[in-house]
């Protein structure tokens, strides 16, 4: 390995060799601003400097602790709540559906839990990391998967926000969906630490609200009729189970791009700890209370809902509470945002390297708002568009993190040449057929157990529209993954690593911001 710098001493360069089945590969990158290294942070402005790139040790920064709050107040919002009116819309009855919803919750957590031990480890975004399970080129496959859940969920939001706050307070909702996502794209634009502090000082702001309007659902301050009693239903129960899980299975492809700048010898059991329990907190609170205000108040709106319980308890309490649990909402579509942003950069890179600059992350999320904010225009039927939304994206989901975490924690065991995943011509290639094929595999079973309003498959008729596709997909997906890598050679890997560290560790490289690829004749 040999580094050298320019006259400026502006770019530096540095290439490493590996031997490849096709020959001897020299991969020369030049260090600008991919794989991340010094930058002054007291020179930067508060706008963040880093996206797709990795996160050098100078800069990583934050608490473990931090990752239960936040995640926490990801999901301590009206779409959570919403999830409890799934059961209900079904004739499912209060407590199965509350008992449903939090099954789903917890099994859907675990997923989203262990993908965030992959951000200290690896600094870099969720998506970044696909690459080594499914190449350079072909992690665009997955990234269309997790495109439509930033969007979707976005898109749902901005109907949930509109419609409610129109409902309470006749606001215009073509002027408050405009608003919230300027915001929400503002949030996104800044980036990963003022998304934080948000989301901390949200947390305070919303609790003390929360607890009063629980409190007084308990202790009998609110009440209601009940709209129907509902009873017991296989295929509503799994439903429920089904959307309640896909809630937190949908934040894998986020997690790690808000602890990727966490220290490098975080604990994994601090972090998997962390954001399990804040990110299953905060749902298993919601989702009885939704279920709760769609069985005894007929609610159908998360944000009517929320006025018209809060103002039992308090008067005011409800609308001032609808107008917070909106904004910590509008904070999650930033959230939705800054991920989408990442998962279009990482797409636009596998296809041609590109340097990750400002302007590419404003253009990119200010198209990604455009295309939200009209598609939402067209919704108006919040509870339909949540539930075929979330089933849709975990059909797509589940597959991917089965890859991901099999790959991960069983077959590489987190360790990863950092600097090949940005090169198609590195050791994971510009396509890598065993994550493919896995992929595929598993949302090719999914179809005949799939359950949708405009598609049944086979198998879910014949099992009276019981829908086990997501469980199908994740166990079709990682066990062809399993089998398919048996014949391939981590030892090659792993050599390459010991032969050279900063290969894995490229911290004290600055930054990549073109990768030449030269192969030796």
């Amino acid at each position: 390995m040999y580094a050298s710098s320019n006259r400026s001493g502006q770019i530096e360069q540095f290439c490493y060799g590996a031997d490849h089945n096709a020959g001897r590969i020299v991969t020369c990158n030049l260090l600008v601003g991919r794989l991340g290294g010094p930058v002054n942070v007291a020179a930067a402005t508060v706008v963040e400097t880093r996206s797709i790139d990795y996160v050098p040790d100078d800069e990583r920064h934050g608490k473990v602790g931090h990752q239960g709050p936040f995640w926490f107040v990801g999901n301590f919002q009206p779409f959570t709540l919403a999830l409890g009116f799934v059961g209900p819309s079904l004739g499912l009855s209060l407590w199965w559906t509350v008992i449903a919803g939090l099954a789903g919750i917890a099994f859907g957590t675990i997923f989203m839990a262990f993908h965030a031990t992959q951000g200290p480890v690896l600094g870099l975004p969720q998506m970044i990391q696909s690459r080594a399970q499914f190449g350079y080129r072909g992690v665009l496959l997955p990234l269309l998967g997790t495109l439509f859940t930033f969007v979707g969920f976005n898109v749902v939001d901005v109907v949930i926000i509109k419609s409610g706050l129109e409902s309470i307070f006749g606001w215009n909702p073509l002027a408050v969906a405009v608003v919230i996502t300027v915001v929400a794209a503002l949030l996104a634009i800044y980036g990963h630490d003022l998304l934080h502090r948000t989301f901390r000082v949200l947390f305070w702001v919303s609790l003390p609200l929360w607890l009063a309007l629980s409190f007084g659902v308990v202790f009998g301050a609110a009440t209601g009729t009940a709209s129907t009693t509902g009873g017991f239903s296989l295929v509503a129960v799994l439903v429920q189970f089904s959307v309640a899980a896909s809630y937190n299975i949908t934040y894998a492809p986020y997690v790690s791009d808000y602890s990727r700048y966490l220290p490098r010898d975080t604990k994994p059991s601090s972090i998997i700890g962390s954001v399990f329990v804040g990110a299953a907190a905060s749902p298993a609170w919601l989702i009885p209370l939704g279920a709760w205000m769609a069985t005894y108040l007929g609610a159908t709106d998360a944000l009517s809902g929320i006025n018209e319980t809060g103002n039992q308890v308090v008067p005011v309490l409800g609308a001032v509470l609808a107008v917070v649990s909106a904004l910590v909402l509008v904070a999650t579509m930033g959230l939705n945002a800054y991920s989408g942003m990442l998962t279009v950069v990482t797409a636009i890179d596998s296809l041609k390297p590109v340097t990750p600059t400002r302007r590419l992350r404003v253009v990119t999320i200010a198209t990604l708002a455009v295309l939200w904010l009209t598609m939402s225009l067209m919704l108006t039927n919040a509870t339909n568009a949540l539930n075929t939304t979330l089933l849709i994206m975990l059909y797509l989901l589940a597959p991917w993190t089965a890859v991901n975490l099999t790959d991960y924690f069983f077959v590489r065991r987190g360790h990863y040449v950092i600097a090949d995943l940005f090169t198609p011509r590195g050791i994971y290639g510009a396509w890598s057929w065993r994550g493919l094929t896995a992929f595929l595999a598993g949302v090719i079973a999914e179809i005949p157990f799939v359950d949708l309003p405009f598609f049944v498959g086979p198998a879910a008729t014949a099992m009276g529209e019981v829908d086990i596709a997501f469980i199908v997909g994740m166990l079709v997906s990682g066990g062809v993954y399993v089998a398919l890598t048996r014949t391939l050679d981590v030892t090659r890997e792993l050599a390459m690593i010991e032969a050279d560290p900063t290969l894995a560790d490229p911290a004290s490289a600055s930054a990549i911001a073109q990768t030449v690829v030269e192969e030796e004749q």
